[in-house]
């Protein structure tokens, strides 16, 4: 059976992706990298391999972030955070904030609570992890 193609786009629409709905794994990341990437206290990401991913349009207003095997991947119009390669060039982790259809999966739980904004309370019942999830 075929997963359904979900599809995503940047604040202004210049960027925009198709991505199948069969995320791996899903995890709110509250590193400090993520919470400057993203403006907020964490960042909500899916992963993916990165053949189930395409861009669809707008590949030239791309702002690319790192090396061809780990970046982030923007908006160069609007900014927006879209997607991070990362695992080597094998694996995309698409900001959920950024999916316009609703996917299937779900954050399961909180990874690198070790250095999150002091300023933010996590209040749900996910698990919590100081780093990366060790289970």
């Amino acid at each position: 059976m075929t997963a359904r193609t979900l599809t995503g786009k940047c604040f202004c629409g210049a960027v925009q992706y198709a991505v199948a709905d069969a995320f791996t794994y899903a995890l709110n990341c509250h590193c400090s990298n993520c919470r400057r990437t993203t403006g907020s206290a964490f960042k909500p990401f899916a992963g993916i391999t990165r053949i189930q991913f395409a861009v669809t349009s707008g590949r030239d207003n791309l702002l690319i972030h790192g090396e061809e095997k780990t970046h982030d991947a923007h908006c160069s119009v609007c900014g927006s955070l879209l997607y991070s390669v990362v695992r080597d060039g094998v694996y995309v982790h698409v900001a959920m904030g950024t999916l316009v259809d609703t996917p299937t999966i779900r954050p399961t739980a909180h990874i690198f609570v070790g250095s999150k904004a002091p300023w933010f309370a996590i209040t749900d019942d996910l698990p919590q992890y100081r780093e990366h999830v060790t289970d």
